[in-house]
């Protein structure tokens, strides 16, 4: 117990994964009783002593069998008869805890940002909480085709596909390796709270939001009971900043989830340590190889170290395909990510280690005339035969983006190297066979190794533009960065 009084835990063990400080007494069976995913490849399991950590949200009434949940908990969650929701991975949080522990930082990514789909057939681009469900009903379907008929162990399949598909997503999107996973489902967050009695929030706002989430709070600091609390995170309509205000609210859950452990008496009170345990074991799932006794106890050495909050950026809302979706800058987010993970940027490849053979086709979303022109001629004094240059259409989108067509993918990666990593190669059926497909998007910069005088005067072009985007009135507001400790005072929130 010589700990108790040094900040026990990280936030996020205690906030989202549910685990408690039953490790300092002596247990044995911590890591016993949770399902275990392989969604993490052995290559990226140590990253020389760091944590970079997926924490997700799944927004599904079902559980861990796909068996319905019970009415009187679905009346609870305030959530519908169980046949919504789907398997969105509504809350996003990607935090990275450095082996000195010195600062834990943690951005949480809006469900709704439009980004490049990552083995999705069918899909050049999705919601990013999409990839979850969308690899999962792929998979299943897969499965039945083959044969398959056991219920259970399609949705356990299924739902394995999904994590790998959300893992991809975020590595894709942010440009960082994810070495620990965790799952927590919709009813997760209730038995969380009721194992708790409940968590303390602050709102700056009253808000009425009975017909969707069922979030109804008066302005001010307020202990919220289970349901109220789930509501509390679930809520985003009539919120002043909609989804990216949410973000903040389960950034204010996790850290009054902490600060009602350390409060309460939780780590010194066996029953509601193991009321805590069972909810855990119950709606959690852990990547494999994550030994839990080990990582709290690393993190008992720290003393409070601070935690820092961030919200990736967006740069505008729009509608795609009848869908509201976050457009946002792919390159400036996986810059920002590294540099608040102390990642170095990754420097552009000269030229391709070995003479590709695919042909190269560059479509121009820049807003720049002349710009695919430019950038295929440039590859094609590297080596790639020269195919289509075009202006984008709609359906391109307006980011960065890199397709291949089938026996294409190593020439993909090539040229990604030689893009300096900002954009991750994606498999695409729209992308003939021998192709491949580079969007250039309003984010694109030309590196160095490919033209100088280009790459100069491109990323010119680019802060400037950033420069008029950020002060413009309706651009999305993510919010200033939240910097508390373990177990510290709990923000206001809208």
């Amino acid at each position: 117990m010589r700990y108790a009084g040094r900040g026990l835990m990280s936030l996020f063990a205690v906030g989202v994964i549910g685990v408690t400080g039953i490790g300092w007494y002596g247990e044995t069976s911590l890591n016993d009783g949770f399902q275990h995913s392989q969604v993490i490849p052995k290559e990226d399991q140590s990253l020389d002593g760091d944590i970079n950590m997926l924490l997700i949200g799944l927004d599904t009434r079902k559980d861990l069998n796909g068996n319905d949940l019970p009415k009187n908990i679905l009346d609870q969650l305030h959530a519908g008869d169980g046949t919504e929701g789907g398997y969105n991975a509504n809350s996003l949080i990607l935090v990275h805890i450095p082996k000195d522990l010195k600062k834990i930082v943690a951005f949480s990514i809006p469900r709704d940002d439009y980004v490049q789909a990552v083995g999705i057939p069918g899909y050049d681009h999705i919601k990013i909480k999409e990839a979850y469900g969308l690899k999962k009903f792929y998979a299943e379907e897969k499965l039945k085709a083959q044969g398959v008929t056991d219920k259970i162990d399609i949705e356990r399949q299924g739902r394995e596909a999904g994590r790998a598909s959300i893992v991809q997503a975020v590595k894709t999107l942010t440009g960082v390796p994810i070495n620990r996973f965790a799952e927590i489902s919709l009813v997760g967050f209730y038995d969380l709270a009721d194992a708790l009695g409940g968590v303390d929030v602050c709102l700056n706002h009253a808000v009425d939001d009975s017909y969707f989430s069922g979030a109804v709070f008066p302005a001010g600091p307020q202990h919220l009971d289970a349901a109220n609390a789930l509501s509390f995170v679930r809520q985003r309509h009539g919120l002043e900043n909609g989804d990216l205000d949410r973000t903040h609210r389960q950034q204010a859950f996790l850290t009054s989830v902490a600060k009602q452990i350390k409060d309460s008496g939780t780590l010194t009170n066996i029953g509601k340590l193991r009321a805590l345990m069972d909810a855990a074991h119950r709606d959690v799932v852990l990547s494999d190889g994550w030994d839990l006794s080990d990582f709290i106890t690393t993190l008992g050495r720290a003393k409070s170290p601070a935690v820092e909050f961030r919200t990736l950026p967006v740069l505008r809302y729009d509608n795609v395909d009848g869908q509201d979706v976050n457009i946002i800058d792919p390159a400036a987010i996986k810059k920002e990510v590294r540099a608040a993970f102390g990642i170095e940027q990754p420097t552009a490849a000269a030229a391709p280690k070995v003479t590709p053979t695919s042909t190269l086709d560059v479509v121009n979303a820049t807003g720049t005339s002349g710009m695919a022109a430019k950038v295929s001629k440039s590859l094609g004094g590297k080596g790639f035969p020269v195919g289509d240059v075009s202006n984008a259409t709609y359906s391109d989108g307006t980011s960065t983006m890199l397709y291949f067509g089938t026996g294409a993918d190593t020439d993909a990666q090539a040229l990604a190297d030689m893009l300096g990593g900002n954009v991750t190669p994606a498999a695409s059926s729209n992308v003939s066979a021998g192709h491949i497909k580079l969007v250039l998007g309003t984010d694109f910069e030309i590196p160095e190794t490919l033209d100088p005088a280009a790459a100069s005067s491109t990323t010119t072009a680019t802060t400037s533009k950033s420069a008029v985007a950020t002060t413009t009135a309706d651009t999305p507001n993510n919010g200033k960065p939240v910097t508390t400790t373990i177990g510290g005072s709990i923000p206001c929130v809208n």
